[in-house]
């Protein structure tokens, strides 16, 4: 099987407006909220399905009869180099993101504990001190500047090293690693680079940490004897890597949804408690990062929505457009900081909803009351319609956001 790069097979042209999801996805929930797709990548059979309606998104993502194992799935995006083959694999062990229970129950409640909501209203006082460090820098380095770079993406990089008891000079290599694969623009040669790479930065820690059995995060996991040295790099990877990607592309597109939307941000000023209150999740809805969704394969025939999905059939879950659906969410296209959207998907649903979703919802309640509070005056220092956006990349957002303040 011969494959090249070639556009996603769910709709992917947003038009004018970069905050929201392809207006196809609307006439797809109204008209055919099961509809058919045809993958580029699939281990067995091109066919499947694009789910847009949020109860039915979120039955599938609570059903057990759909899989989310790596070697089942086929893919959204077709690897941006030539294949001649597709030999999917299952994921190895300790990479619990696309596998069922047991394995995932497994990883899952060994380090649940680490991220309660508890433990991270513990680890805030540290947060508030990462963000104002950043932005007191974010300051020197003078206006205009690039909010990602300069404040989003050492947010994200400080807290996971706090929380998770890792070397910064370690976090620092994970991430430049990691970028380039959450990208999707890399050949065949630089992703076995940067994944060898990775390995060779996170494999020495977590020999250290097994050998140690300390009271850091992986040395708790260590101590618990269930793990072997594979399953907690690949823990490691996971965990680590993932928090470099999702966190600081929320950052940033919130901040640039806010800045575009002045009557929002004058809300958020006047109302500071509105951060804790649903404006987060509010923006996490409106935004939707997961942009391509969240896939899932039948492991038997079931009916959804009138539809029969075929044993061994792929199905796409669209989170942005269950989160704009007007069955759930009134005036759904609408930002509306004082919304308190309890039963949107951003985060999924679920065995597999995110498990670092109160250190996420801190952060962007810290970061962002923190940020317009320090700048005041903030705004853009380049036209909207010149911000790069990040519309290819697994992670919706922006590549750069320059900002300005007086």
């Amino acid at each position: 099987m011969k494959t090249r790069p070639g556009p996603p097979v769910i709709p992917s042209d947003r038009g004018k407006c970069p905050f929201d999801p392809p207006a196809e996805y609307a006439r797809l929930r109204a008209e055919e909220p099961v509809s058919p797709i045809t993958f580029q990548v699939a281990p067995k059979d091109p066919s499947g399905w694009l789910v847009t309606r949020h109860d039915l998104v979120r039955a599938i993502l609570a059903d057990e009869r759909f899989s989310h194992r790596n070697e089942l799935l086929a893919h959204v995006v077709a690897p941006p180099f030539p294949m001649t083959e597709y030999n999917p694999q299952p994921s190895p062990p300790g990479s619990f993101a696309k596998t069922d229970a047991p394995e995932h129950t497994k990883y899952r409640r060994l380090m649940a504990g680490h991220f309660t909501l508890r433990n991270v209203q513990r680890h805030e006082p540290e947060l508030h001190r990462i963000v104002d460090e950043a932005l007191e820098e974010l300051a020197a380095e003078g206006s205009p500047a690039d909010l990602v770079t300069g404040f989003a993406d050492k947010v994200a990089l400080r807290s996971t090293c706090s929380l998770m008891d890792v070397p910064a000079e370690l976090m620092n290599g994970i991430q430049e690693h990691f970028s380039v694969l959450m990208a999707l623009t890399y050949t065949l040669e630089e992703f076995i680079h940067h994944v060898e790479a990775m390995d060779a930065l996170i494999r020495p820690m977590i020999r250290e940490r097994m050998a140690e059995c300390g009271e850091d995060f992986f040395g708790r996991l260590a101590a618990t004897g269930e793990l072997t040295e594979e399953e907690l790099v690949n823990m490691a990877v996971l965990t680590l890597a993932g928090s470099l990607d999702t966190t600081p592309n929320m950052l940033a597109l919130a901040t640039f949804a806010l800045l575009e939307h002045p009557d929002q941000l004058a809300l958020l000023r006047s109302r500071p408690e509105l951060y804790a209150q649903g404006a987060v999740d509010e923006l996490l809805r409106y935004l939707t990062i997961s942009h391509m969704g969240s896939s899932r394969c039948a492991l038997e025939d079931v009916e959804i929505g009138g539809t029969t999905i075929k044993a061994g059939q792929t199905v796409v879950l669209s989170l942005p457009a269950a989160n704009r659906d007007p069955e759930v969410f009134e005036d759904p296209d609408r930002l509306d900081v004082t919304r308190v959207p309890r039963k949107h998907l951003a985060l999924g649903f679920g065995a597999h909803q995110c498990l670092g979703q109160h250190v996420a919802r801190a952060s962007l309640r810290i970061g962002l009351s923190k940020l317009f509070e320090r700048f005041p005056t903030l705004r853009l220092a380049e036209p909207a319609e010149e911000v790069p956006l990040r519309d290819r990349a697994v992670h919706y957002g922006v590549d750069r956001l320059l900002v300005g303040w007086d």
